[in-house]
């Protein structure tokens, strides 16, 4: 892609973008994440009708009375989108790839976070971090992250979200808005369990605020029945001979897909993560309305 072919993609992605993050998405997001953050202020005396979880026994056991944690709300958020770049991005059999789909909401998140004036980063994660754009405010900083969200290639192909969370929870120490846009090709994998094991998304989710954006081709489910196909793998670069008029073998690819579905369920369920499917020739307007009303 030449600088004029990137400038004018740019300037096209900006002009839906921007205009579907003031028109329907500003007032959502601000209804949905704005104040969820609290900040510590100050401790007190405790009151009759105060929270006894709100307890600071530190302050407590020096004064020999109690003592509670005061917070208030954050008034500035900052939103963190972990995106998916491996391999699995540049595939599409309908409108377009999922990495365009990928782009344009990672841009619509990007300009409702700067309506409502707060700072958004990007983490590009592949089966290592790639690149980390710390938080900042401004549509300069989105305008940036929307040309590294089209022109950037990484430097391996795989898919390993535990290695994003980690490094956002390590990069992020106040409480964020995270959203993971991916489309979960590789779903994520157990870590080996040890004493006292807790999971990166566990972790994550636990001190941040976590949503799922999935972003998936129709053919990432189904098979269609054209005959054989040489198929590649995008992140192993392994190839192979399907025979798709054979039943069986479109049931067990269907099958697959929904193996990996079942396993993300469990980790939403397990998180308590917000997660809404996107399929690249569908309105992916009306699937965030619906992540922001959940």
């Amino acid at each position: 892609m030449t600088s004029e072919e990137l400038l004018q993609k740019v300037r096209k992605i900006e002009i839906k973008t921007h205009g579907l993050s003031r028109n329907i998405f500003a007032g959502e997001y601000h209804s949905q994440f704005k104040g969820r953050g609290m900040a510590f202020s100050e401790v007190r005396e405790y009151q009759p009708g105060d929270d006894v979880r709100s307890i600071d026994w530190n302050v407590t056991a020096r004064m020999n009375r109690p003592y509670i944690k005061v917070y208030e709300e954050e008034r500035e958020l900052t939103v963190m989108l972990l995106v998916d770049v491996s391999g699995s991005r540049n595939f599409g059999t309908v409108s377009q790839m999922k990495r365009d789909t990928i782009a344009e909401v990672a841009a619509t998140l990007a300009f409702s976070t700067i309506e409502n004036n707060d700072k958004v980063g990007v983490i590009f994660f592949s089966d290592q971090v790639e690149k980390f754009i710390p938080p900042k405010k401004g549509k300069s900083h989105v305008l940036h992250i929307i040309r590294e969200l089209l022109s950037f290639e990484p430097e391996h192909h795989g898919t390993d979200l535990n290695a994003a969370l980690q490094y956002l929870t390590n990069a992020q120490k106040r409480r964020c808005t995270a959203f993971v846009i991916s489309d979960f090709i590789a779903p994520p994998q157990p870590s080996p369990v040890g004493r006292g094991h807790v999971e990166p998304v566990v972790i994550a989710s636990r001190k941040h605020d976590l949503s799922a954006i999935q972003i998936y081709d129709r053919r990432d489910a189904e098979l269609p029945d054209v005959g054989l196909l040489k198929v590649k793998d995008p992140e192993t670069g392994a190839r192979v001979w399907t025979d798709t008029s054979v039943a069986s073998v479109r049931n067990a690819y269907a099958e697959a897909w929904r193996a990996q579905q079942a396993a993300l369920e469990e980790m939403y369920n397990k998180t308590g993560m917000n997660h809404v499917e996107i399929r690249t020739d569908e309105d992916y307007v009306k699937k965030l309305m619906m992540l922001f009303h959940n």
